[in-house]
């Protein structure tokens, strides 16, 4: 029995609805880096977008990806250099990007030098069996939220202040010495 055209285009379009379903990654939208370090199990295969600094180096690869580190704690939005508290420690995700993407980026952050601030989309690769077991974020769009800069630490001028006095000191410490060993000579 022929179920007639309209029954065939409706199973056609709710096989290939189901289709785009299981490929398409589900979107979790805007997720803070430290609940993928929590809980990045349930966040498997999802879509999401995080928010934090580009640090550490960009290692650019012969098959066009470019692998990084993505910070998204306190530091990376209030340096402690630039006022910012000390809040923990710092939290990170791997991050696997086309290397055209990463064209024309600032510098990473680092010591003294604030990366790029940018909002990254893409697919969370947890435990990928693909990369032997890597745990990363597969972006597929990047937008600079904030470009890199360098930071400004003003000298720390009491630290200088004991330095000079400890090299006083020692100074004083050594031309006694001197001066006794000259004495019993």
């Amino acid at each position: 029995m022929d179920p007639g055209p309209v029954m065939r285009r409706t199973i056609l379009m709710s096989v290939v609805g189901f289709l785009l379903l299981v490929a398409d990654p589900v979107a979790a939208g805007e997720v803070a880096v430290s609940d993928l370090v929590a809980d990045g199990a349930s966040f498997a295969g999802i879509e999401v977008t995080v928010v934090g600094e580009l640090i550490g180096d960009y290692g650019a690869r012969r098959d066009g990806w470019t692998w990084t580190q993505l910070n998204g704690d306190s530091y990376a939005f209030a340096p402690v250099a630039d006022g910012g508290g000390l809040r923990g420690s710092n939290i990170g995700i791997g991050v696997r990007m086309p290397s055209e993407l990463a064209e024309g980026l600032d510098a990473p952050g680092r010591y003294r030098t604030v990366g790029p601030i940018v909002e990254l989309t893409g697919v969370w690769r947890y435990h990928d069996p693909v990369r032997q077991g890597e745990t990363y974020l597969d972006v597929t769009a990047l937008v600079v939220v904030s470009a890199g800069r360098q930071l400004h630490e003003p000298p720390g001028w009491s630290v200088y202040g004991v330095g000079i006095l400890l090299l006083i000191i020692a100074g004083v410490v050594m031309w006694h010495y001197a001066h006794r060993r000259d004495a019993v000579s």
